[in-house]
């Protein structure tokens, strides 16, 4: 009964209860490192309270909403999609059909997978582009403490970033750390969070997770209503529009696919790679981390020009692979229905 009083929730009073949830457990996470026997200036405790940070303010709270939302809540965060009931297979056939299914959507997986990772790393000189750009815009001389504020805010951030990835002289077991919780944690919670709650909540989706009858225009408004929270809520303001463009193609790869799983992938991978490429720019290649960030800018503008087409063919194909084969596989169905 009292699951059934928050389904049918206002989605401002849903969003209302959401925050609330997150304060809860973000507070007591703060309760909880405050009272762990210690050194929290150390760079290893940071780093513990980035990952409960993780946990506390995105992770959970975007499950418990989803319990409390919906009665099937992997499907509504869309872990996983309704049809997938794990049917038992039909021992009297030879053909075994589920199997035969569960096959093939492992094969679409994988390669969503590979065409997950594949774009972002062909995005990265075009996001180091979109970054320069951003970074050289300047908010009018009325505004010039907000600026300063910001940049101050963007250097000390970096700091630390630059604290956590040479922590004790970039040993390999702390390049694993940073990305579990650098890469792979602020991904899944951050996704669940925005892409999962927020992204359905703007585009209407139904508590019974069943996809409804929304048209095109509201899950469009959903994407970049969400990319402009996510990119804003970073607060960091020289890499706004590369951060807001991320997250629309991370909203698109899961109103096309239906899975959160590639959005979180594309996530982990943007994230790792700026993880692995510090540490190899640092500790292998011994070269300035400044050209790194500068790949594909100034002199390496040809190494942008390259690798944006093969992005979009693949985003293309990305897309070709869930909305194509679901109105392939729609019309194959029209077809076969027998006229009246």
């Amino acid at each position: 009964m009292l699951k059934a009083k928050h389904t049918d929730l206002h989605p401002i009073l849903k969003v209302s209860e959401w925050l609330l949830i997150a304060v809860i457990f973000t507070a007591a996470v703060f309760a909880l490192w405050q009272v762990l026997p210690i050194n929290h200036s150390s760079i290893g405790a940071l780093l513990l309270f980035q990952a409960l940070q993780a946990i506390g303010l995105f992770i959970v709270p975007s499950l418990a909403v989803a319990y409390l939302w919906s009665d099937q809540p992997l499907v509504w965060l869309r872990w996983r999609k309704p049809e997938e009931r794990c049917p038992m297979p039909d021992m009297s056939s030879q053909d075994h059909a589920p199997a035969k299914v569960g096959a093939h959507s492992r094969q679409s997986a994988v390669r969503l997978s590979l065409l997950s990772m594949g774009i972002i790393v062909t995005a990265i000189p075009l996001i180091n582009c979109l970054v320069a750009w951003n970074g050289m815009l300047r908010l009018p001389e009325s505004m010039s403490g907000l600026e300063d504020l910001m940049r101050r805010m963007e250097e000390q951030a970096e700091q630390l970033l630059q604290h956590f990835l040479t922590y004790q002289d970039g040993a390999w077991w702390v390049l694993l750390l940073n990305l579990l919780v650098l890469a792979v944690l602020p991904a899944i919670g951050e996704e669940l969070t925005f892409r999962g709650v927020l992204q359905g909540l703007i585009a209407g989706r139904q508590q019974s997770a069943v996809s409804s009858q929304r048209s095109a225009v509201s899950n469009h408004v959903a994407v970049w209503v969400t990319a402009f929270v996510f990119s804003f809520i970073h607060f960091q303001f020289y890499g706004f529009v590369a951060r807001m463009l991320l997250g629309a193609l991370l909203g698109y790869a899961l109103l096309w696919s239906g899975r959160i799983q590639y959005s979180m992938l594309m996530h982990a991978t943007n994230n790792a790679l700026s993880v692995i490429l510090f540490y190899l720019s640092t500790y292998v290649w011994h070269l300035p981390q400044a050209e790194m960030d500068a790949l594909g800018t100034g002199q390496t503008w040809w190494i942008t020009a390259l690798s944006t087409p093969i992005m979009v063919g693949l985003i293309y194909l990305f897309f070709d692979c869930t909305c194509g084969a679901q109105r392939k596989k729609t019309a194959a169905l029209k077809e076969d229905r027998p006229q009246p």
